[in-house]
């Protein structure tokens, strides 16, 4: 199985092409540029890179969200565009799903963060036994000192990740009682071979959709329908 994997949920943008053996390339920009201007020209490179024929690939693998709504929008169009031209399937991977398996087989808890802004973060709760990878606490978005009381409670000791750690680091440090680390640079970051190989094992469950019924998972309204429905609220 081959799969071209993407994502441009967050500040990373990074593509992948993954077998269930390999991961054949990735190119990854973490540097002061925005989705629209790397996402294509990445993919086209690797491609280029590794002589692929993309009528060899059987799907493309996409972080689907939460994260930032530009970014999830460019990463979905780029995808249903690949699955409508060659007539692949989609298969969608949770953001935060593809985060925590950056963390493969560590025996401690593992809680990605993305910032969310509002003082909020993207995050839930991971860990892995003998047949993988469990989701302990869904993807939500929901306030750090919440995440951290949940963690708390377990009483296990976690690995955070992700770019909401270092924003909100002086909060998980005063509040978490648990044994905790932080996941070191080249592991903190959304990577698109992460979502590639997690997206083989969704694929064999299954877990795919057309490119027409593909769509971003957002978590949350946008800020400008946020916006809207304030002033309709004030207007009612």
């Amino acid at each position: 199985m081959k799969l071209i994997a993407l994502d441009s949920s967050g500040l990373v943008a990074s593509v992948a092409i993954v077998t269930e053996d390999a991961v054949l390339a990735e190119y990854t920009v973490n540097y002061k540029k925005t989705h629209s201007q790397t996402l294509l020209p990445m993919l086209d490179e690797i491609v280029k890179m590794a002589k692929l024929d993309l009528s060899e690939i059987d799907g493309i693998a996409i972080a689907e969200g939460p994260g930032s709504f530009t970014g999830l929008r460019i990463g979905s169009a780029t995808a249903k565009g690949l699955g409508l031209a060659l007539g692949k399937p989609i298969i969608p991977v949770p953001t935060l799903d593809g985060l925590a398996y950056n963390l493969f087989g560590t025996d401690r808890l593992i809680c990605p963060m993305m910032d969310a802004r509002r003082k909020q973060v993207y995050t839930g709760l991971y860990e892995y036994k003998e047949d993988g990878l469990h989701v302990l606490i869904e993807q939500k978005a929901a306030a750090v000192e919440d995440i951290i009381d949940e963690i708390n409670q377990t009483g296990k000791s976690v690995i955070f990740l992700g770019d909401g750690v270092e924003v909100y680091e002086a909060i998980i440090k005063e509040k978490t009682e648990v044994d905790y680390l932080f996941a070191p640079a080249h592991l903190n970051r959304q990577r698109a071979a992460a979502i590639g190989e997690l997206g083989i094992q969704y694929y064999k469950q299954n877990r795919v959709q057309t490119a027409a019924e593909h769509a971003p998972a957002y978590l949350r309204l946008s800020q400008a329908e946020r916006e809207r429905a304030e002033k309709l609220k004030v207007q009612a």
